[in-house]
C-alpha cells in the first residue's frame, strides 16, 4: 500500500513541474528585491512624518515604521538570494491582471476624499469582479451595489466612522 502511496504521490509531483510557469532569472529577482526595499524606504519616510514617537509613547508612526523595517530587511534579503532559488516564477501575460487591480486601487486612492468611498468602491469592486475576476454582469453590479451599502450602513450609519461619503 506504501508503495500505491508513493508512486501517486511521484505522479503528482511529475504533472506539478510539467505545467509550472517558467522559473524567474536574475533580473527579475534583483527588479523584485529593489522593488521591495524601495517600497519599505518610502514607508520609512512617511512614518517618519508621522512621528514615531518613543518605547513609553508611541505615535501614529510606529506601527508603519516597524512594518517599513521588516520590508527593507525582506527585500535585502531578496537580494542577498538573487539566483540561488528556483521557486520565483517569471512575470507572464497574467501580471498585466495584477497590474491593472493595482492601477485601479491608486484611482479609487486618489478619487475617495474627492467624492466619498460610495462611486469609487461600487466600480472598484465592479471592475474587478467583471473585468479581473470574469463574473457576469449581473453578479457584478449587484455585488458591488449590495457590497458597498452594506459597508455604508456598517461604517458610517451604526460605527460614525470618519470616511469621506456623499450621503
Amino acid at each position: 500500500m506504501n508503495d500505491r502511496l508513493a508512486d501517486a504521490v511521484h505522479e503528482v509531483e511529475e504533472a506539478e513541474h510539467e505545467f509550472r510557469p517558467p522559473v524567474a532569472g536574475r533580473v527579475t529577482d534583483v527588479v523584485v528585491g529593489i522593488a521591495v526595499v524601495a517600497l519599505g524606504v518610502a514607508a520609512l519616510l512617511g512614518s517618519l512624518a508621522l512621528g514615531v514617537g518613543s518605547p513609553r509613547a508611541p505615535g501614529t508612526g510606529t506601527w508603519p515604521f516597524l512594518v517599513s523595517i521588516v520590508l527593507v530587511v525582506l527585500g535585502l534579503g531578496l537580494l542577498v538570494m538573487t539566483g540561488r532559488t528556483r521557486d520565483a516564477e517569471r512575470f507572464t501575460g497574467a501580471g498585466g491582471l495584477v497590474l491593472a487591480g493595482l492601477a485601479t486601487m491608486i484611482a479609487f486612492v486618489a478619487v475617495i476624499s474627492v467624492i466619498g468611498f460610495e462611486i469609487p468602491a461600487a466600480l472598484l469592486m465592479f471592475v474587478w469582479l467583471k473585468f479581473l475576476g470574469g463574473e457576469s454582469w449581473r453578479f457584478s453590479v449587484v455585488t458591488s451595489l449590495a457590497t458597498v451599502a452594506a459597508f455604508y450602513v456598517v461604517f458610517v450609519g451604526l460605527l460614525a466612522v470618519p470616511i469621506p461619503h456623499m450621503f
